[in-house]
């Protein structure tokens, strides 16, 4: 058992929110706090915090034992001070899996059809028909199989889609049809009609997506992301889009946020930009609110957590 003298809150949290965390935890003092000011007054007694914290309450943060972000990657909670601290760090991973599956399948979609041209057409009042493909048939190359990578899989399966994934670890995924280790990468891409990146940046993912890999690409494929930018070496994916190396994207993450009014992306060849968008929806919120009412139980009762955040390894 572990007992939670206080635990303080801040983020979006409605009255029904707080009672449904409280009900977790009931011999603990629950508070919110609204600003930064709100967290710096009360953090010296906080066991446990859910939301926002940086270096400079984490300093103060003398009882403090655990810290869960509302948000599904942890990136921002990854400050120097946080990496060297033994303070226990979870994340809402797979809050938001359901939609930006969703949204891969949509931007997957409208590419596939050229569905722009419709859009264009609309806009001049012209009735224009055209010959276009389907995703039937077509390979799906998932490149992570996370809960949203996972989810995905299901989805482009019921597309009747070949789905392949490249991933470290070797265990069966539903609905996928071959895996590809890290080693394996230029197959992997060789392969896929649609290269779909789910991945958290990482050390390890950052840039990993270069020249030799846009080129292994079919001239035909599309490329979707929207886990985060940066996987991808900008200026080699926009020239990708611009010489037709391949056929198009639909970005969602981008390697700069908000991607500036000036940025090339913008007006690139066959590309979709949508603001990191594709989980802003009712449901993911109240599912992060789940996974830490959910793992609040856990603690109190002593049990291992879910959603640990690998301090090394930046997910």
């Amino acid at each position: 058992m572990n007992d939670i003298r206080v635990l303080l809150l801040n983020g979006p949290l409605t009255d029904e929110r707080v009672a449904r965390i409280r009900s977790r935890a009931p011999e603990a003092v629950v508070e919110t706090a609204d600003d930064a000011g709100d967290i710096d007054e009360r953090i010296a007694v906080a066991d446990v915090i859910a939301g926002s914290v940086d270096a400079k309450i984490l300093a103060r943060a003398d009882r403090l034992r655990w810290v869960h972000t509302w948000a599904a990657g942890p990136d921002s909670s990854l400050f120097p001070e946080m990496l060297a601290s033994p303070v226990v760090l979870t994340s809402s991973k797979g809050n938001g899996a359901v939609p930006l599956a969703e949204q891969a399948m949509l931007l997957m979609l409208l590419l596939n059809r050229s569905a722009t041209t419709w859009l264009d057409a609309q806009k001049d009042h012209r009735w224009e028909r055209f010959t276009h493909p389907e995703l039937a048939g077509q390979t799906c190359g998932i490149l992570g199989l996370g809960y949203s990578g996972s989810d995905l899989a299901l989805k482009a399966q019921a597309f009747h889609m070949r789905v392949v994934g490249l991933r470290r670890g070797t265990e069966p995924v539903p609905g996928v049809d071959r895996l590809y280790r890290p080693e394996e990468l230029h197959d992997f891409l060789a392969e896929s009609d649609v290269l779909v990146v789910t991945a958290p940046l990482t050390s390890e993912t950052r840039g990993m997506l270069g020249e030799p890999e846009f080129r292994a690409m079919k001239s035909s494929a599309h490329y979707i992301c929207f886990s985060r930018g940066g996987i991808a070496d900008d200026a080699v994916l926009l020239r990708a889009l611009q010489e037709g190396w391949i056929a198009g994207a639909g970005l969602d993450a981008h390697g700069v946020e908000p991607l500036p009014a000036d940025s090339p992306f913008w007006t690139a060849p066959n590309t979709i930009i949508t603001p990191h968008n594709g989980a802003t929806t009712p449901q993911t919120s109240e599912r992060g609110i789940d996974i830490f009412a959910d793992n609040l139980r856990r603690f109190v009762d002593g049990a291992a957590l879910v959603n640990v955040v690998d301090k090394a390894a930046g997910y």
